[in-house]
């Protein structure tokens, strides 16, 4: 019988801390979170306190029935999930829980936490319980009650006014923002043409070069020669004043020193990531979450890293005596700072984050590891080891050089400027990459000039040069923006990423965001009518009060009715004033010279589309579709109205059966008679011929020939081939062949006999939609299908499942728990330091937490 149930969320995590701990503990995981919302609207209740119901999520269900037996064999309970508000809340779900069944009435639970897992991080923390943080409690609860509320208020909006499956979150909207006003900014930049003149020059053979920045008397802006023949002309005048010879007139020589990058945040751990390695925000949140859980190095699992989720740019004293002690040793003593580098957090909450991200031991180096880790894994601990150590070496140290040189006096000044690593200092183990930037060398070297002395001019080159709009942004530069702009947080930048993908509001292009057009809708949407909750500083006030309230400054109800009564208003105003015409933003393009009717473009509940006439002519509107790769803001009215060439007529088959080639619901197709087959991928319904559209006909006929065995024309009545053996179809019903007759051999009266006992077809009507549409309102925060553990619920279940109950949160010592529940439907309130605190199902992490209302 082991004495205490120590429970962790996965069980990677619970293998390496169970070798630490030794027989008196069992370690458990809880896999994730154990416990959401209710997949549908009333989950959170703005009239009662904003009371939050649950239930058991179904997947996890038998992970909580696991933890309850172990727990009626032990002696104590002891919390152990992860160190930040999304730890805090599986914690006190689990507790909830266990309460609930009435086990922990003669146990004593605990809450511990560790930033590494290393057995003495494991062993100190099991040594130093302390109880449940109701401040990070009341802070998780309030941004999942937010995060609810507002998907699962605008999301539906967006259904009604502009098509089903879209999604707005409270934070994924103000980055959708930002990908889509960049573009806009993309799309309005006027490109100017301007010119630089540089002197190929050299000294004892040794060549260098030299930029213009005075002529005739006047130094230079950006645009002062903005055409050839200004620069031909300076090109001359220059030549003929120098006379093949430039004069040093001044020498300027310092030294610089660089200093290295703090040590990784979540933040610049995926930008570096993503710039260095190519990696994914998720994927590098994935890798780190197996570094952090431990890797079995020949004699057990360890934790390689600290906690991968932190704002913080600290490293604990032993941590830095480890690797000063690492440096000298590897790299000698003068690499060592007389003192330890110390490193400021940006980041106001420091309750989450109490060190920055590191390896366990440097002593551990990469290339030791790497047969016992995958090239994913051995990539980023080799990044994050060297990020580590060189963030406590000394300065690098660059020898600058600037030199003016003159062409004919001083009024025509070139100017060339050098640089050389006298001591590379840190630079020998680590460089931070940067977005965007044009990096100069550092070993762009100059030959020895002495002021007074004359160099050879060779040439006076003039170069071509335009302005560049602004980049797009890669995952890297947004992850920093929205940093910088404080929208979200670190741990879910990936989760954004990710849903604005997959809601296809922005694609990957060349590894930069790019928005569709239901994208550039959607925000157009939100920006016009819910401006204030996709501006950038009132989400980041919004983040900020967040933070308030884990550090207990704040209490969360009053947060959340400051900023519900506004929003739900809105909210309803909105629904009844803005038309779907209005939200779907048509464009008109111009007039249909056939038949003078207008000619727009705009997007459907299956996408965009180009529409000829309006609803109110006589005349019905036509429609087509947008082709891959048309953009509803760019397609031109000659573009459009080729769409309307479809469909083409392109001849007769061998038999004499009418050839045309169209688009429909399931894609391009060639029909013949009265039979379809589909184009290939290859194929464009727009320039096919007729010799490839007969070949696709011979193909389907071919595959039709296959499966046909025998035919009762006058009955309709065929016998047929099918995926899973002979069958008869009469187009209304199918009936299988009994496996000893023999298809070819039937007759029409046993067909009539096997059709007639047959079942009806399963028809596709609103049963099945309303069965999707209850798993998708499991998440209508960001329109996706819901997750199968909280898409169900468990009906008539006890406690655990999620039924009416009394929760009580009134722990025993050590559990920091301070009052208890309310009654209510699958309700588990409970009153914390900030009233009552919710439950919160985080956005799904790499430790396989469940997916919650879209951000």
């Amino acid at each position: 019988m082991s004495k205490h149930l120590v429970i962790v969320e996965s069980p990677a995590k619970a293998k390496t801390i169970e070798k630490y701990l030794g027989k008196d503990f069992e370690v458990m995981a809880s896999y994730g979170h154990v416990r959401d919302l209710l997949p549908k609207e009333g989950a959170v209740d703005p009239d009662h306190g904003f009371r939050m119901n649950y239930q058991v999520i179904e997947r996890n269900e038998k992970h909580v029935e696991r933890i309850a037996r172990a727990l009626k064999k032990a002696d104590s309970l002891i919390l152990a999930t992860d160190p930040d508000r999304e730890g805090e809340a599986i914690s006190w779900h689990l507790y909830e829980l266990l309460q609930e069944r009435g086990l922990l009435e003669d146990k004593e639970t605990q809450r511990v936490v560790f930033h590494e897992i290393t057995q003495r991080a494991v062993k100190e923390a099991i040594e130093h319980p302390r109880g449940l943080s109701w401040e990070l409690i009341n802070a998780q609860q309030a941004r999942r009650a937010l995060d609810y509320l507002v998907g699962f208020n605008l999301s539906p909006l967006l259904w009604k006014k502009i098509k089903r499956g879209l999604s707005a979150g409270r934070v994924q909207s103000p980055a959708l923002r930002m990908i889509v006003e960049r573009e806009q900014e993309i799309e309005r930049f006027v490109s100017r043409e301007y010119w630089t003149l540089d002197a190929l020059a050299a000294k004892d053979g040794e060549g260098f070069t030299a930029r213009l920045q005075v002529l005739g008397g006047r130094k230079l802006d950006q645009f002062d020669i903005a055409s050839e023949g200004d620069a031909e002309q300076a090109r001359q005048t220059l030549t003929q004043a120098a006379g093949g010879r430039l004069r040093v007139a001044k020498v300027e020589k310092k030294q610089r020193r660089r200093n290295p990058a703090p040590p990784f945040t979540t933040s610049t751990l995926q930008q570096e990531a993503s710039r260095k390695l190519g990696f994914s925000a998720s994927r590098t949140m994935r890798v780190a979450q197996q570094l952090y859980e431990g890797i079995d190095l020949g004699t057990g699992p360890i934790g390689l890293i600290s906690y991968m989720r932190t704002d913080s740019v600290t490293l604990a004293n032993e941590a830095i005596q480890e690797i000063r002690g690492l440096i000298a040793q590897r790299y000698g003593q003068d690499k060592v700072p007389d003192s330890p580098r110390t490193y400021k957090t940006k980041s106001k909450n420091a309750q989450e984050a109490h060190e920055a991200i590191r390896p366990t031991s440097v002593q551990r180096l990469p290339e030791e590891l790497k047969d016992h880790l995958s090239q994913d894994q051995r990539r980023l601990y080799e990044l994050i080891w060297k990020r580590t150590v060189a963030c406590q070496m000394i300065h690098a140290t660059l020898d600058t050089v600037a030199a003016e040189l003159e062409a004919g006096g001083p009024e025509h000044v070139f100017r060339a400027t050098g640089s050389s690593v006298r001591d590379p200092g840190f630079m020998a183990v680590y460089r931070e990459d940067q977005d965007d930037a044009k990096v100069e060398s550092d070993e762009r070297l100059l030959p020895e000039l002495s002021e007074g002395e004359q160099v050879t001019l060779n040439e006076v080159q003039a170069d071509q040069h335009f302005t560049e709009p602004p980049p797009r942004y890669s995952e890297a530069s947004l992850v920093k923006a929205l940093e910088e702009h404080g929208i979200g947080r670190p741990s879910t930048y990936a989760a954004i990423i990710s849903t604005l993908l997959q809601r296809e509001y922005a694609e990957l292009v060349n590894r930069r965001f790019i928005p569709t057009d239901i994208g550039r809708i959607v925000n157009t949407f939100l920006t016009q009518h819910f401006t204030q909750y996709v501006d950038y500083d009132f989400t980041a006030r919004l983040e900020d009060e967040l933070d308030e309230i884990s550090r207990g400054e704040k209490e969360w109800i009053p947060v959340m009715e400051g900023f519900w009564q506004r929003f739900s208003e809105q909210v309803k105003e909105k629904e009844a004033t803005v038309t779907r015409e209005e939200a779907v933003q048509a464009r008109e393009l111009g007039t249909d010279p056939k038949s003078g009717r207008p000619v727009t473009v705009r997007m459907g509940r299956y996408g965009p589309f180009v529409q000829i006439g309006t609803k109110d002519d006589e005349e019905k509107p036509r429609f087509a579709g947008l082709r891959p790769g048309q953009k509803m803001d760019a397609i031109s009215l000659e573009e459009a109205l080729a769409l309307f060439k479809l469909p083409r007529e392109l001849g007769e088959t061998p038999e004499g059966e009418p050839l045309l080639v169209n688009i429909g619901r399931f894609g391009p197709y060639v029909k013949f008679g009265s039979r379809y087959a589909s184009l290939g991928k290859e194929d464009d319904p727009y320039t096919i011929e007729l010799p490839r559209a007969l070949e696709l006909v011979a193909e389907r006929k071919r595959l039709d020939a296959e499966r046909f065995i025998q035919s009762f024309d006058e009955e309709g009545i065929r016998v047929l081939k099918g995926r899973y053996g002979p069958y008869i179809t009469d187009g209304n019903k199918n009936a299988r062949v009994p496996k000893d007759r023999e298809p070819k051999d039937l007759t029409l009266e046993e067909c009539r006999e096997l059709l007639a006992a047959a079942p009806e077809k399963k028809g596709r009507g609103r049963k099945g939609a309303t069965a999707k549409k209850s798993a998708q309102s499991a998440d209508k925060g960001d329109g996706k299908t819901a997750d199968k553990g909280t898409g169900k619920t468990t009906g008539k279940k006890k406690a655990a499942t999620g039924k009416s109950s009394t929760t009580t949160a009134k722990a025993k010592s050590g559990t920091g728990s301070r009052g208890t529940t309310a009654k209510g439907k699958t309700t588990a309130s409970a009153k914390g330091k900030g009233g009552k605190t919710t439950a919160k199902s985080a956005a799904k992490s790499a430790t396989g937490r469940s997916a919650g209302a879209s951000r």
